[in-house]
């Protein structure tokens, strides 16, 4: 099963990474009602664009410091 990915658009290394993975890859900024398997933000985002009262039933992945790999075992942990 591919898994449905929001990330942050400036993590574009990653974003390449995952889709290489064979995700499919959503900006974070247009989650709306999407179903995601995950979120991967920056961690520079204080209230994740603003959306700091959308629940999101996904684990959300901080990519700070993180490879892209890195980032897709902490993916694949959920």
């Amino acid at each position: 099963m591919n898994k449905i990915v929001a990330v942050e658009n400036n993590l574009a290394p990653i974003k390449e990474y995952l889709l290489d993975q064979g995700c499919q890859v959503v900006d974070v900024d247009s989650i709306g009602g999407t179903r995601v398997d995950a979120v991967v933000i920056s961690g520079s985002s204080k209230d994740l664009l603003g959306m700091q009262d959308m629940v999101i039933n996904a684990p959300v992945i901080d990519a700070r410091g993180k490879t892209p790999s890195e980032v897709w075992e902490s993916i694949m942990r959920y």
